[in-house]
């Protein structure tokens, strides 16, 4: 069984920075597909990021593209969200998700199995 726990929100003033991290356990880490999704009230889930953990190869949204960025600490079965110049309008909760890497598009919510409970990201203006 794959559990994912996310940590790392909180409240932060526009501008600022924040990093996320979901820690995986419970399955084999090495190869998998790795994204963060975020939600906020109101508004459908949306994708942010991800990355394959065995080759680092990523994929960003756009609407974070150059301030948000991916990555991987095999070692210790950990995937990062670093958020940069935090706008408003980034305010959601994140949620961390695993999947096989060889399933479909990276952005696509059903190419994960697995989701983590979310954490809060508040940023004000």
């Amino acid at each position: 069984q794959v559990q994912l726990m996310e940590s790392g929100g909180g409240l932060v003033q526009a501008g600022g920075s924040l990093r996320l991290s979901c820690a995986a356990s419970g399955s084999i880490f090495i190869d998998s597909l790795m994204g963060w999704f975020r939600q906020a009230p109101g508004k459908e889930r949306e994708f942010v990021a991800a990355i394959r953990t065995s080759v680092g190869y990523t994929s960003t949204a756009d609407s974070v593209k150059g301030r948000f960025s991916i990555s991987r600490d095999n070692a210790k079965n950990t995937v990062y969200l670093q958020m940069n110049s935090l706008k408003a309008e980034d305010t959601a909760v994140y949620y961390c998700a695993r999947g096989p890497y060889y399933r479909g598009s990276y952005g696509s919510a059903s190419s994960y199995d697995y989701w983590g409970p979310g954490t809060q990201v508040t940023v004000s203006s």
